[in-house]
């Protein structure tokens, strides 16, 4: 009688590479942010439709040099969250040298949290500019089409900000730097380059769109 020697189950059967649950459930809640802000943009359209001499006379006021300074500051703070995943992907948290290519994840982070926080500062220094000019979320509608939006905006840069705070605080936590640690420092990415590109579409919409 002759019998066989089942084949193991890795020889048996083809290995499945699943997809990362968080990840995934990271860029499906995106997909509702963009439905989110996809209605910000209807109701400033709406607004703006109904009243075109208002829209002209009031954005006349917006300062368009500070506007694009820290827009550019903001899609930098973009390269520079990258920087941190290749550093976190590669399982550096911490730099090994004083060099920017030696840097880990921890120090990247830390430049793009100062980068977007002084977006935020720009943007509350432009309200107030606009608050000295007599536009304000009260004051008519294209000041409450131009502070729901940008606000929002600036409450999920603001989020981008905590999250970037606990993804390094974690790296500092742990004891061993693995991958777990490297995925929420993905995820983070994720939605940072999402606030970016949202805001890259407000800037054009806002400052530029006539």
């Amino acid at each position: 009688m002759v019998t066989s020697t089942p084949l193991p189950r890795s020889l048996g059967a083809p290995m499945i590479n699943r997809p990362n649950v968080v990840q995934v459930g990271t860029i499906v809640w995106l997909g509702s942010e963009v439905m989110f802000f996809a209605g910000l943009f209807a109701i400033y359209f709406t607004l703006r439709s109904m009243a075109p001499d208002l829209w002209a006379h009031e954005t006349a006021k917006l300062n368009i040099p500070l506007s694009f300074t820290i827009t550019v500051i903001l899609v930098l703070s973009s390269v520079t969250c990258q920087f941190g995943v290749f550093a976190a992907e590669r399982l550096q948290h911490r730099r090994t040298g004083w060099k920017p290519t030696q840097w880990g994840m921890i120090e990247w982070f830390y430049l793009t949290y100062l980068l977007g926080a002084i977006f935020i500062i720009g943007q509350t220094y432009e309200y107030s500019l606009l608050v000295s000019e007599y536009v304000s979320l009260t004051s008519n509608s294209y000041g409450s089409a131009f502070y729901i939006t940008t606000g929002f905006h600036g409450l999920h840069v603001t989020g981008g900000l905590i999250a970037f705070l606990l993804v390094i605080g974690r790296a500092y936590a742990v004891r061993t730097f693995t991958h777990r640690e490297a995925t929420s420092a993905i995820v983070v990415s994720y939605y940072w380059h999402f606030v970016d590109v949202v805001w890259i579409a407000l800037f054009l919409i806002i400052y530029f769109l006539k």
